[in-house]
C-alpha cells in the first residue's frame, strides 16, 4: 500500500470516529429516574468474586466434567503403516 493509499485509509477511519463521537448524545447517568434505587454498590472482594472466581470455577467445572465423561479411549495417535502399498 503506498502513501497515498494509506494516508485516505488513516483520514476515512479518522473522521469517522470523529463524527461518531460528535453525534453521540452524553448517556445522563446522573440523572435520576422514578423508582431509581441504586444500592450501596460493589465492594472489590464482591466485584473479584463475582467477575474473576465464579467464571474461572464455571470454567474448571465445565472442563472436567468433558474429562470425567469423555468416552473415547483411544488417545494416542495412530503410528502409519511401513508397508503401504499404492494401488
Amino acid at each position: 500500500m503506498d502513501k497515498k493509499n494509506a494516508l485516505r485509509a488513516g483520514a476515512l477511519a479518522a473522521g469517522t470516529t470523529l463524527m461518531m463521537l460528535l453525534m453521540t448524545s452524553p448517556a445522563l447517568a446522573l440523572t435520576r429516574d422514578d423508582g431509581d434505587d441504586p444500592g450501596s454498590g460493589l465492594s472489590v472482594a464482591e466485584t473479584l468474586g463475582l467477575y474473576v472466581l465464579c467464571p474461572l470455577a464455571l470454567f474448571a467445572i465445565i472442563a472436567g466434567l468433558v474429562m470425567v465423561l469423555d468416552k473415547s479411549k483411544d488417545r494416542a495417535p495412530k503410528a502409519k503403516s511401513a508397508t503401504g502399498t499404492k494401488a
